[in-house]
């Protein structure tokens, strides 16, 4: 029987998502708040949820999309979403009509809030 969780493919997920830096700085940040917290997320988001067989890498960051732009205040975290998604090859325009498709279900300050939020992230991504 496999372990539940897997921190080298949770940590491999991870670099598929973020560079190095976002990663580390997110890491220490838990760390210094929950010692160990870290490497729990590494470990049953990253090697264990998202190891499930199912839903592709891109699918689970669309989901991760509607999931927070529907909560509203994560506006940090949906925006690192949206750069990971971008990552994995969602475009702007798809992560765009993910929002605009939402709109019926959690409103149009959600909406207008997460479409604010890609317009920042789209911008930083693109800085030089």
């Amino acid at each position: 029987m496999n372990p539940p969780f897997d921190a080298a493919a949770g940590a491999a997920t991870l670099a598929a998502l973020q560079d190095a830096e976002t990663t580390a700085a997110w890491r220490a940040t838990v760390d210094a708040t929950a010692a160990g917290f870290d490497d729990w997320i590494v470990g049953a988001v990253f090697g264990g949820t998202y190891q499930r067989s199912g839903l592709s890498l891109r699918d689970r960051q669309l989901l991760n999309l509607g999931a927070l732009a529907a909560l509203g205040g994560v506006e940090p975290q949906l925006h690192g979403q949206i750069l990971s998604s971008i990552k994995v090859g969602v475009s702007r325009a798809e992560v765009a009509e993910a929002f605009v498709h939402l709109v019926a279900y959690v409103g149009l300050p959600r909406t207008m809030a997460a479409l604010r939020t890609l317009d920042a992230a789209v911008a930083e991504d693109t800085a030089p």
